[in-house]
């Protein structure tokens, strides 16, 4: 063996250091991986024929082998990592000869590319990233952080260390609609970090807080990283899963676990959210503690500016925080007496089938044993007495077509157990006065006659929902019942917007979060998948920076505005009515809402089309559709260049190798930590692409085959993968920042500044391991 190491260490480690070299040579990363391929297997090829890589495997012709299998191990589990002592013997690295294994990576590059690439199952998942990075370039162009930046540094700027904090709040809002790390690190090192040093801060912690916050955007939905992650997350738990039941003695994974193993980008996002939000919390509160200590380095700092009347605390507490609590409480409250709630009656022309038993009990004996040992006795037994009353009842129940005594019975039921006040409505209600309480709160000192009108129509719209409305009502006439109270809402709630466009907070503040609610609410709703909420966020993001162009220019934005309503008006009309116009027996009703919709369709598309008009004629939509084009380019390419060099990695049995001494480990955490270290140190050298596309499908088996859930071992992963934008020599963050920083600050600086957040990130990994709940709450919370 060359230097005493077995051929295919050999050949991983010429693998590493081609990639390496590739990187460092300067070509763009996306060709240097395919290149490290190329060269790395040409490489493996010449010193396997030349005889030098020998790989040291099992003998298993020898007797020892054949004993051990007769002892009931199975052959997969035999490895020279957990039975050194068996007998070896010398072969090369290619077994079949490099020719072999060359005509297989071309016919294997061809088939994963059509797969993963052109027309695969994920493409469509895979389509999201590129609406997300169009609408986080677009939102990066419209000069949305400037603003935020400003407002935030007002509002925070008078505690200590209250830049800092400034800066963590913007990075996790721009994190939550951008999503873009180089945008927001660059943005923020060139709007806030001379203010910073200005105001004697320590550079150290003005770089160190501005690279970490940029990160934000990499677990904060809508992220890319999960996105990337988890189409190949699914792809590998549901694999991992149908060999761990195969190994059980089970015939699939539904019957081995009791659930399908599926792991969904949308369930991925709920269950990032909470992480994202804590590494925030952390890094403002690490910001907030040094200035206590250092006042000197982050002291407290009053920025002028800013438009609005000044407000006492009483009628900040009361507008902002008193009446919308119990606006929204009241509405619960409500809700859970059934005064509010659900008015559908609409009633399947099918019954229910019956439930099957919690877990299949007609299994093998060693399927039985291993779901024991999976699920528990406990759980076992009850579901083997689910099923013996299943059976006893003659099985399960098949849905049957109801007769129109039944269908109407149930209807009558659900009429009568109706709660009066629609879930619907309620909605509606509550989002109107809460306009009115903001409208009251910016400004208590102006006439609030109109306001009160506003409220008046929320109450007469309740009343009127209360006496005149029933279930059974259409849409059609409840809409021309609460029409005059709504419009009287509505002048209330005109006078309290254009109040509140009065102040900084709310007018920088609202218009991006109402994108972030609509796409990310789409998404942790469980209303669409990411690819539908990522073109509606590309496109909202579009009309916001049109709208904040012709503001610029000192235009009108009311064709953009009414575009909004539309698309507002359209949703509401499309949950309401019946649309379906090609059935016969439509009523009158349905084609006036169908035709209403439509037109309020064509409206928001004319108002798309005249934010791009906007947006080019002005100089803007062309780099952002050329910068979108090459960062969109460069990940697919990354992932074509990646599957080739992963082939090479297969084709010499380096997966298999990496695999089984991982497999060797009887510990699953054990196993997992050793992963999260060695993804942690190729942080420090390699972006994360390379590791999704490069390192992930090699271990991934290995993770995603135990008992861990598939959620808190991608979210674990994605965070470890956040930390490679702030570790040297290679984090990105770094480099986007040094470009853009001042003389005066020194790379010296940014790295000693990086320092404490890479430490909070690794804090951060820690809390989640040992409290795996704040990863899976979220997605246990809502249904999918």
């Amino acid at each position: 063996m060359l230097f005493g190491l077995d051929g295919v260490e050999i050949g991983l480690l010429i693998v590493f250091f081609c990639l390496f070299g590739g990187i460092l040579s300067g070509f763009p990363v996306a060709f240097a991986i395919g290149g490290a391929g190329i060269i790395s297997f040409g490489i493996i090829a010449a010193l396997d024929s030349a005889g030098i890589l020998i790989h040291q495997a099992i003998d298993t012709s020898s007797q020892a082998y054949r004993d051990l299998v007769g002892s009931g191990i199975r052959p997969d589990k035999i490895s020279v990592f957990r039975y050194p002592d068996l007998p070896r013997m010398a072969e090369p690295v290619f077994v079949q000869g490099w020719e072999v294994a060359l005509d297989r990576n071309v016919s294997f590059i061809v088939n994963r590319m059509n797969e993963r690439v052109l027309a695969g199952a994920s493409i469509e998942t895979l389509l999201a990233v590129l609406m997300f990075v169009l609408m986080g370039i677009t939102l990066e162009r419209s000069k949305i952080a400037n603003d935020l930046l400003t407002t935030m540094a007002r509002v925070f700027g008078p505690l200590p260390g209250g830049l800092a904090v400034s800066i963590v709040v913007v990075g996790a809002f721009l994190a939550a609609s951008t999503g873009i790390v180089g945008a927001t690190v660059v943005t923020m090192g060139l709007l806030a970090l001379p203010t910073m040093l200005r105001n004697n801060y320590s550079p150290e912690l003005a770089t160190g807080v501005i690279a970490a916050s940029g990160t934000l955007g990499q677990i904060i939905p809508p992220s890319i990283v999960i996105v990337l992650l988890g189409t190949l997350a699914g792809d590998l738990y549901s694999t991992a899963q149908e060999t761990r039941a195969m190994e059980a003695g089970c015939s699939d994974a539904l019957t081995y676990l009791g659930e399908p193993a599926v792991v969904s980008v949308g369930t991925l996002f709920q269950a990032a959210l909470l992480p994202g939000i804590m590494l925030a919390i952390l890094y403002a509160t690490y910001a907030f503690g040094y200035a206590l200590l250092n006042p000197h380095k982050a002291p407290a700092v009053n920025i002028e500016g800013g438009t609005g009347e000044v407000i006492t605390r009483n009628e900040g507490l009361i507008w902002f925080l008193g009446v919308p609590a119990a606006l929204i409480g009241g509405a619960i409250l409500l809700n859970s007496f059934n005064v509010i709630g659900s008015q559908n009656i609409t009633v399947s022309t099918f019954s229910d089938a019956g439930e099957t038993a919690s877990l299949r009990t007609s299994v093998g004996a060693e399927c039985k044993a291993s779901m024991i040992e999976l699920h528990g006795q406990e759980a076992w037994d009850a579901a083997v007495e689910e099923q013996k009353a299943i059976n006893e009842a003659g099985g399960v129940t098949l849905a049957e077509r109801l007769s129109e005594e039944q269908i109407a019975a149930a209807r009558e039921a659900k009429i009568a157990s109706a709660a009066p006040i629609g879930t619907g409505i309620t909605v509606i209600m509550v989002l109107l006065g809460l306009v009115l309480a903001f409208g009251r709160g910016v400004a208590p000192s102006r006439d609030a006659k109109p306001l009160i009108l506003g409220a008046i129509g929320i109450l007469l719209i309740a009343f009127v929902d209360l006496v005149a409305i029933a279930p059974t009502t259409s849409a059609g006439v409840t809409v021309l019942w609460i029409a005059l109270p709504l419009l009287l809402a509505l002048y209330g709630c005109r006078e309290a917007a254009a109040r509140c466009a009065r102040n900084d907070l709310i007018r920088v503040v609202f218009p991006p979060l109402v994108l972030i609610v609509a796409v990310l609410g789409s998404i942790l709703g469980g209303i669409t998948n990411p690819t539908p909420a990522a073109a509606l966020g590309a496109g909202g993001a579009i009309m916001l920076a049109a709208y904040r162009k012709l503001q610029d220019e000192g235009k009108s934005g009311k064709i953009i505005i009414w575009s909004t309503f539309a698309v507002m008006l359209c949703i509401l009309i499309g949950m309401n009515f019946d649309l379906r116009v090609n059935q016969g027996g439509v009523s009158v009703e349905s084609w006036i809402a169908f035709i209403a919709a439509y037109a309020m369709y064509l409206y928001a598309l004319f108002g798309l089309l005249y934010g791009c008009w906007v947006l080019f004629r002005s100089g803007v939509l062309t780099p952002v559709v050329r910068e979108t084009a090459k960062v969109t380019s460069m990940v697919f390419t990354i992932l074509i260049g990646s599957q080739l060099l992963n082939l090479v990695v297969i084709s010499f049995g380096g997966e298999h190798y990496i695999q089984q001494f991982l497999k060797s480990f009887d510990n699953e955490m054990t196993v997992f930590l050793i992963v999260m270290l060695v993804l942690f140190f190729l942080g420090f050298v390699l972006d994360f692409l390379e590791i999704i596309y490069i390192v992930i499908p090699i271990v991934g088996p290995v993770i995603y085959g135990g008992s861990f859930d598939p959620k808190w071992v991608t979210i674990m992963v994605a965070v470890n993968l956040q930390t490679s934008f702030l570790t040297p020599p290679f984090g990105f963050a770094l480099f986007y920042l040094r470009g853009v920083a001042p003389k005066e600050v020194t790379t010296a600086h940014i790295y000693r500044g990086i320092v404490p957040f890479v430490l909070i990130q690794v804090v951060g990994i820690g809390i989640l391991w040992m409290f795996p709940s704040i990863v899976t709450i979220v997605p246990a919370l809502i249904p999918n």
